[in-house]
């Protein structure tokens, strides 16, 4: 699997570099800025983009707005973003684009090597692994209008334990119930958001991005 990585702070970008690797996967580049990013993404075509939201000049928004350009380059890029902030306005146009992998991940919230590295490798797999405080932050401005209000809290629950990247095996451990009642809520949400029948892989990547990004 070949990662992009773009992060300002040097220590930060070569712990990453060395982390990654001694998993098995290959940095096809590390940058510092969103120019540099956008170059390595349409160069390299890598399996996935680490992206901070904060890089040179201004250090607020560039890195998500490249992340945005990089995927209007190579449409479907799957996109990890490691900040230590939510930009929510960015986050839910990056989110809407509706194609391929989408993460967003804490800083300060990463305690495991083990399960970064599969959260990239599930972003980068197509799915989704996202921060609960970043989930709840792009739901504190849903106002709840529209198909999403036809969700019943039980499965507004399940969807954000999809949204977080978890299996059905694990969102009943949490919520603790069975895994058929948990496929019964999935089958209830996609039928509800008006996703059709195919691959349900797709169909809860598809949920999870009306769900955040409505």
């Amino acid at each position: 699997m070949r990662v992009v990585i773009a992060e300002d702070l040097f220590l930060l970008r070569d712990g990453l570099t060395r982390m990654l690797q001694a998993h098995g996967l290959q940095i096809a580049a590390a940058v510092d800025n969103g120019a540099d990013l956008l170059a390595a993404v349409t160069a390299d075509q890598p399996d996935v983009a680490i992206v901070d939201v904060r890089l040179p000049p201004t250090f607020t928004d560039e890195g998500i707005r490249a992340a945005l350009a990089a995927r209007r380059e190579v449409p479907g890029l799957p996109v990890l973003v490691l900040s230590q902030y939510v930009e929510q306005l960015y986050a839910r146009e990056l989110m809407a684009s509706g194609s391929g992998g989408i993460g967003y991940l804490l800083k300060d919230r990463v305690f495991d090597s083990g399960q970064f590295v599969d959260a990239v490798r599930r972003v980068a797999a197509g799915g989704t692994a996202m921060d609960p405080e970043v989930i709840a932050r792009l739901l504190a401005r849903n106002t709840g209008d529209g198909t999403l209000a036809a969700l019943s809290p039980r499965e507004r629950e399940v969807l954000a334990l999809m949204a977080e990247g978890r299996s059905n095996a694990a969102i009943a451990q949490r919520l603790v119930i069975t895994e058929r009642a948990v496929a019964k809520h999935t089958a209830s949400i996609f039928l509800k958001l008006g996703l059709q029948p195919s691959d349900d892989d797709n169909r809860r990547v598809l949920a999870v991005l009306a769900y955040l990004g409505g």
